[in-house]
C-alpha cells in the first residue's frame, strides 16, 4: 500500500491561506519558537504544517 505524503512545509502566504491565520502572527510564533521554520537568505522561507495545526488548535480552546 503506498504512503500518502501530505505537504508539511509552506510558504508564509501558503499558510496564511491554509490556515487563515495572518503573517505576522506566524511569524510571531516563529520568534517564539513554537513554530519551526525553514530560512533562506536570512529570511523565514518555509513554516512547519504540523506545528501550525497544533497551534491552531491551542487557540481554538482559549
Amino acid at each position: 500500500m503506498p504512503m500518502l505524503l501530505e505537504k508539511t512545509w509552506f510558504t508564509l502566504e501558503e499558510a496564511e491561506s491554509k490556515f487563515g491565520v495572518e503573517k505576522a502572527l506566524i511569524l510571531e510564533w516563529v520568534d517564539e519558537g513554537v513554530v519551526r521554520c525553514e530560512m533562506e537568505k536570512e529570511k523565514v522561507a518555509r513554516v512547519n504544517a504540523d506545528d501550525l495545526e497544533l497551534m491552531m488548535k491551542e487557540r481554538v480552546r482559549i
